[in-house]
């Protein structure tokens, strides 16, 4: 599938905080920490504990809290399938896009049970 200007445009207006819970939600019921769940977002966003209840709190958009974000250099390395979406295919002019289908291609591989070390790139 493609991205638009569009799509991109209603993923970056949406409130993170409103999505957080169903992420979290999901990873809980796989039987994940939500210390496992911040380890991810904090691996791939540079955010940690304290910030990322500010950005919650905040109620803050997507495309603002991946404009805050340091995002991991080897984020580059999250390859694969998210919703339709082929991520290395996503045009880096739908940057909040991009980063938001990252995010949830580290969710989806937590809760599937991957194993730490491979949710965490590092080049090989």
């Amino acid at each position: 599938m493609k991205v638009t200007a569009e799509k991109n445009e209603k993923v970056g207006n949406m409130i993170f905080a409103s999505i957080y819970p169903h992420y979290w939600n999901r990873l809980k019921k796989h039987g994940r920490t939500k210390e496992e769940f911040h380890q991810v977002l904090e691996w791939l966003t540079g955010f940690d504990e304290d910030m990322l209840q500010t950005l919650i709190a905040d109620k803050v958009t997507f495309k603002t809290f991946f404009e805050k974000a340091k995002i991991n250099p080897n984020a580059q390395l999250i390859k694969g399938v998210v919703c339709g979406y082929r991520i290395e295919e996503i045009e880096d002019k739908f940057e909040v896009y991009k980063q938001c289908r990252r995010m949830e291609k580290l969710i989806d591989e937590l809760a599937k049970g991957r194993k730490m070390e491979k949710i965490l790139r590092v080049p090989k």
